[in-house]
């Protein structure tokens, strides 16, 4: 994953995430939401073929920095509660 910080201020944020689909997108978008210092979440793939993913950020001040870092922990919580209940559940 290539990821480039095109713009940040404090408020708002704007990352580019080179090689990544709606796959990663839309499971960060909705963590994002989840998060009451997130005003606005979403992303723009503008052709896939030709231009990379681009997440958009604004929060109602809170640092949008912080806002990626907390919603990316929730994902990993997330995927290791289903991995552990998954290899539970397999190995019945």
């Amino acid at each position: 994953m290539n990821l480039k910080i095109i713009e940040k201020t404090d408020d708002e944020i704007r990352i580019e995430l080179a090689g990544e689909s709606h796959t990663l997108l839309n499971v960060l978008k909705s963590s994002l939401l989840e998060d009451p210092n997130t005003e606005v979440a979403t992303y723009d793939i503008k052709h896939p073929t030709i231009s990379e993913p681009i997440l958009f950020v604004k929060t109602n001040g809170a640092d949008p920095v912080v806002a990626v870092k907390e919603a990316s922990e929730r994902i990993i919580e997330v995927y290791e509660e289903f991995k552990a209940v998954f290899n539970e559940k397999a190995n019945n």
